[in-house]
């Protein structure tokens, strides 16, 4: 089959690792800051079979209370990734970087990026130090996504609230962040006020697949909108599979997402390469055709990577 596309996939530049742990961050959601470079990352996509991977930083993102300091970073990374992008053309794209809490600097960010840049997209933490997507204060934000039809990966972060002693965040809490996202987006109404914005949620959304029509019927009691409505707009994000391609969370997906809603994506380097093969692995079962969530829905999603390297 061809190559994957990738579409969760973390850069760490050397000068972003050295900021961050300057600023005391070591272990984002629990995993030590793993060893990273475009060399490194082609070196994987190669022994695992990725034609392309759609780069992005991942959390704790940029903003870590000095405004200044995160619109800064978060220049530098997006610039930093457009070069990628444009050095290796077909193997490197970018969800560009913002400065959420900061609305008007992530505005500002994210008009730069996708108009002058040419990024693929825009990452969008789940939460940024409390504040979930779906909040009123994002529509400037969402408007100016949904002005230019954009691509929004939300990734989760660390819960607003104290980890439990022996449960690392990426392990459960990140599953929770991204699916209080979705309720949120769902609930305040975002995907139909902007139309024009496709979500992807990491990880297989977290609990939504699985949980979809409990969290529905929450949604209902709160709205009273039309309950088919609801589960349809669960139902109409996208999907990545990073850390879910598994016999039990993949079936749960695939039944629930719409059809080319699901996309290939590896995590990696949070997730090592012994993990990306796990996972892969069960993608490359003959009994099953997974070849659209490979790379098909993706390169519908994002026509530049059609002519990925196969």
């Amino acid at each position: 089959m061809s190559g994957y596309i990738d579409v969760q996939q973390h850069m760490i530049p050397a000068d972003y690792a050295r900021w961050l742990r300057g600023n005391g961050v070591h272990a984002p959601g629990g995993r030590e800051l793993p060893e990273w470079s475009p060399s490194l990352a082609l070196e994987l996509m190669d022994r695992q079979g990725i034609a392309a991977a759609i780069l992005s930083v991942s959390t704790p993102g940029v903003h870590l209370g000095d405004g200044a300091d995160a619109s800064a970073m978060a220049r530098a990374m997006n610039e930093f990734g457009a070069g990628l992008a444009e050095a290796y053309p077909g193997r490197f794209g970018l969800f560009a970087t913002l400065t959420l809490p900061d609305v008007d600097a992530a505005v500002a960010e994210a008009a730069y990026a996708l108009d002058d840049l040419a990024a693929d997209g825009v990452i969008l933490l789940a939460n940024s130090r409390g504040l979930y997507l779906g909040d009123p204060a994002l529509d400037p934000l969402m408007t100016t996504l949904d002005d230019r039809a954009a691509v929004v990966l939300v990734h989760p972060a660390d819960l607003p609230g104290p980890a439990v002693p022996s449960i690392p965040p990426f392990a459960a809490d990140f599953l929770l962040d991204t699916t209080r996202a979705a309720f949120n987006l769902v609930r305040r109404d975002v995907a139909r006020r902007f139309p024009h914005i496709r979500f992807i949620l990491a990880h297989a959304g977290g609990f939504v697949p699985y949980a979809a029509h409990r969290l529905a019927l929450a949604v209902f009691a709160e709205t009273g909108r039309d309950l088919n409505q609801i589960l349809d707009d669960f139902a109409g994000f996208y999907f990545d599979t990073a850390l879910s391609a598994s016999p039990a969370a993949l079936p749960s997906l695939l039944a629930f997402a719409k059809p080319g809603h699901v996309l290939y994506a590896s995590d990696w380097p949070f997730a090592p390469e012994p993990a990306v093969a796990y996972f892969n692995g069960h993608l490359q079962d003959p009994a099953q055709d997974t070849t659209d969530i490979g790379h098909r829905n993706a390169r519908l999603l994002f026509p530049r990577l059609s002519e990925a390297r196969r």
